[in-house]
């Protein structure tokens, strides 16, 4: 009988998982660097979160990058003195180029070094990097998990409502004008990511019906592209506690009877839509996976 692998999971902070618990998970979790007038910054590490939304409203230049090469190699080296293999499940290629440099170093590494790809970001990064953790618990190797994670790799949406277009007029997503535009008639954008794509979704005129837009399409979510599946919805924020708890009891309200959770969205994301952004996410549930998953 062949022996059973041993097979070690990594991701990166833009899963929202941080590193006290990803060593509570037994995973390993890169940081993911931002910079604030062109100095260097991990969230939880160098800096609060308090301390970065005061220095964004402060106006202060904020920009993102990938891990470091040479952090990446050594998380590999070290990792695989003690393990067989290794899944790395970083943000989606098509949002960061975090992906196609972990491939390139991979080659390196005669299959050892699973590198996925399957288009998910913050909560739906988070539940890949759970189920992933389940299967390779349940005996999997790591090129079956990374098969079974792309597979299904368009079976999540996230709906996203900023405050401002400020940020995404900054990172060249929306034009001047059109940010004084929609600042003067308080039109709140919604987005969507499903796959590589950050795509306009909607417009909303003020908060409460911006929010209204983020539970209707998951509303249309469920009836459509997921009807008759399992899936699990989640809620995301750049708040504060309050802006939190308050969004997830309209979730919860909305969906009667699902286990809601509601994470605060990483600072590098944070970089890109703001502060006071609000989030939801619809995924269908991996059945490849046990369905016990670890609560973090």
């Amino acid at each position: 009988m062949a022996q059973r692998q041993s097979v070690w999971i990594l991701t990166d902070s833009n899963s929202g998982i941080t590193k006290a618990q990803g060593e509570k998970l037994g995973i390993g979790v890169l940081p993911m660097p931002f910079f604030i007038d062109g100095k260097e910054y991990y969230e939880n590490v160098t800096m609060d979160r308090d301390s970065f939304f005061s220095a964004m409203a402060e106006g202060k230049k904020i920009t993102t990058s990938q891990p470091s090469a040479q952090a990446l190699l050594n998380a590999f080296d070290e990792e695989l003195k003690s393990h067989d293999s290794i899944v790395y499940i970083p943000m989606s290629g098509g949002l960061s180029g975090s992906v196609r440099t972990a491939q390139i170093f991979a080659k390196d590494y005669d299959g050892k070094i699973q590198v996925v790809d399957n288009h998910r970001i913050s909560c739906t990064q988070k539940q890949s990097v759970l189920e992933a953790l389940s299967l390779a618990n349940s005996g999997k190797s790591a090129k079956e998990i990374r098969e079974i994670l792309e597979r299904h790799s368009m079976d999540a949406s996230i709906y996203i409502a900023v405050e401002t277009l400020e940020y995404l007029k900054k990172g060249g997503r929306i034009t001047p004008a059109g940010a004084a535009i929609a600042t003067v008639l308080n039109l709140k954008p919604i987005l969507q990511i499903k796959g590589d794509k950050l795509d306009a979704y909607a417009k909303a005129r003020g908060v409460a019906a911006a929010k209204e837009k983020l539970l209707e399409a998951v509303e249309k979510d469920k009836a459509t592209c997921f009807k008759g599946k399992h899936v699990s919805i989640k809620g995301a924020y750049c708040g504060t506690k309050e802006d939190a708890a308050l969004w997830k009891s309209e979730i919860e309200a909305r969906f009667p009877g699902a286990t809601v959770s509601v994470d605060p969205l990483a600072l590098s994301i944070a970089c890109h839509i703001g502060p006071k952004a609000v989030a939801i996410v619809c995924m269908q549930e991996l059945e490849e996976a046990p369905h016990i998953l670890y609560e973090i």
